[in-house]
């Protein structure tokens, strides 16, 4: 393995947790193998490793972007990220307002809706 793809590891593990990324190396197979390394380098190794922002912003822009183009399935998963990076709920919401004015009112009700039933799972567990 490259040393991105060790440092994207890195990175996703710190921001998703092991519990999440041993789960999704569990389920990889021949035919997602080089979209999971493109992932891991790219996205993990080079873009979430910049220190040109903080984890924090990274996780507000990341969930904004998600929700603004309707990418709601993964809206949960940076959410129980947020332990992690920093971004509190208060961060979320202005996000999510931000998404609001600038990218549409439904995508913004629905990625707080998602939000909510995850922040009430995360006070579960």
């Amino acid at each position: 393995m490259t040393d991105r793809y060790q440092q994207g590891m890195r990175v996703r593990r710190s921001v998703l947790g092991d519990t999440h990324v041993d789960r999704a190396e569990a389920v990889k197979s021949d035919f997602d193998t080089p979209f999971q390394n493109l992932i891991t380098e790219s996205a993990w190794g080079d873009v979430w490793a910049s220190d040109g922002i903080s984890m924090r912003e990274r996780s507000m822009l990341t969930l904004a972007l998600l929700a603004a183009l309707g990418n709601f399935e993964e809206i949960p998963m940076h959410i129980r990220a947020t332990r992690r990076t920093g971004a509190s709920e208060r961060d979320v919401l202005e996000t999510f307002q931000h998404v609001a004015v600038y990218a549409g009112v439904p995508r913004a009700n629905h990625a707080i809706k998602l939000a909510k039933k995850a922040y009430a799972e995360m006070a579960v567990d």
